[in-house]
């Protein structure tokens, strides 16, 4: 397991302002807990955690070198990002601290390997989940868990209870729910289409001359 590591500064200050201030210095407020521990108030450098979520994609450790009356380090996860809609700026973060002796709770992403076999007859892979929720050892979290589709034909799927975790990881989702399935690619034809075409052909009977012996 490796921690990627973030300095931090214990927050003397809160509210509105001082946190106003403190993105405008290029840092964001902060907090880390832990089960049955007093929230830390904080500040992280913004552009220092962008790097980190930038580089390492999924569940990332940090290790949080907090500055303060005396030095610690505390292992962490972010368990909330706050961002900003517009801007996509940080706005605020939490960080949630891991014991390598407690197992953690996390949705872990999923990886598709393989190219059906029902892609041949006109199928179309279909995601219906891109991740697990699990539970493990800080030291068994995996990055991905891989998942082969490359047996699945047309109408195949695979359910949670297909899919084989990795040693020491608990799967925590209901097995009947399915992940990936293979369906029939459907081709609309417009309506749209279909009323022009009939309102030509009533079009062009009106328009024809009469037939030699009509009396109409």
């Amino acid at each position: 397991m490796e921690a990627t590591e973030l300095k931090a500064c214990i927050r003397k200050e809160s509210g509105k302002g001082p946190a106003r201030r403190f993105r405008k210095e290029g840092l964001i407020p902060a907090v880390f807990y832990g089960r049955g521990k007093e929230a830390m108030p904080l500040s992280v450098n913004a552009a220092n955690l962008r790097k980190i979520i930038k580089e390492k994609k999924g569940n990332v450790f940090i290790k949080l070198l907090i500055e303060g009356e005396k030095h610690l380090e505390k292992l962490s996860m972010i368990k909330e990002l706050q961002i900003e809609p517009v801007s996509r700026r940080f706005y605020h973060a939490d960080f949630y601290e891991i014991r390598m002796d407690h197992k953690l709770t996390v949705d872990v992403p999923l990886r598709f390997n393989g190219i059906p076999v029902g892609f041949e007859k006109g199928g179309e892979l279909q995601h219906l989940k891109r991740d697990l929720k699990v539970a493990c050892l800080p030291s068994a979290l995996p990055d991905f868990i891989e998942v082969d589709v490359s047996g699945l034909d047309i109408g195949d799927s695979i359910k949670v209870q297909d899919i084989k975790a990795p040693e020491g990881i608990s799967v925590l989702d209901p097995g009947d729910v399915s992940v990936v399935m293979v369906a029939v690619v459907k081709v609309a034809v417009p309506e749209v289409a279909e009323e022009a075409e009939g309102e030509a052909e009533e079009k062009a009977e009106e328009e024809a001359p009469p037939k030699e012996g009509s009396t109409g």
